[in-house]
């Protein structure tokens, strides 16, 4: 039996919604992890943008957080995210995955708010690369159009190239390719039901052992 790239690394995971309801991705990447041999951490904050890792800011639509092949544990509406500097300074994990795109990409507006973007985005990875943790970032997967979050895909292509231009030193994945646009139903435009989250999971499982970072690190 061939062993996984990811055994035996220790792996935290952060992001936004996409982490915080139990069929989410605390679900399917999570364990897609853990079923490769990895020691995983997830930590979810709903609603959060990039910046609001660099100290404890409350949530504001629920929270969640998962060791290992223990049940997620939800944290209540207000649950607040971590220092990111904290968080790796007293887990020192192998790779941090980060998980966020949709909650920055204004959907709701009519202009990208890029240089607010760029601000949040350079915030967190300075403080990343402060620390030289391995680092991949997880970008929005296509959607439907519409719902409540008024998401469109121009918007969210807009998003996942403006993310790849700018989440150096961690390596991109672009969540965009692993589906056609609309081809994963959601239930209000952004959160996919169960069955888009089982291939949203699996295809970053996958991109993550073919990564760069992970690479490097098996030659070592």
């Amino acid at each position: 039996m061939l062993t996984s790239v990811l055994a035996g690394l220790s792996i935290l995971i952060i992001g936004d919604s996409h982490l915080t309801t139990p069929h989410y991705l605390i679900e399917t990447l999570h364990m897609g992890l853990v079923e490769q041999g990895a020691k995983v951490h997830t930590l979810g904050v709903c609603g959060t943008n990039a910046g609001d890792w660099l100290k404890s800011v409350p949530g504001t639509c629920g929270s969640a957080e998962r060791v290992g092949s223990d049940k997620a544990k939800l944290l209540g509406r207000t649950g607040p995210t971590q220092p990111i500097t904290s968080l790796l300074d007293a887990e020192k994990p192998d790779l941090l995955i980060i998980v966020m795109g949709d909650a920055m990409a204004g959907y709701d507006k009519p202009v990208f708010p890029k240089a607010w973007a760029w601000q949040q985005i350079g915030s967190l990875t300075k403080a990343i690369g402060k620390t030289q943790t391995s680092c991949v970032w997880v970008g929005p997967a296509w959607g439907t159009e519409g719902g409540k979050y008024k998401k469109s895909f121009a918007r969210v292509e807009q998003m996942s190239a403006f993310l790849s231009a700018n989440v150096a030193p961690c390596d991109y994945i672009d969540s965009l390719k692993f589906s056609k646009p609309g081809e994963w139903a959601t239930t209000d435009g952004q959160h996919f039901t169960a069955s888009g989250y089982q291939s949203w999971g699996k295809a970053i499982t996958k991109a993550i052992t073919a990564s760069p970072v992970v690479k490097a690190m098996e030659k070592k």
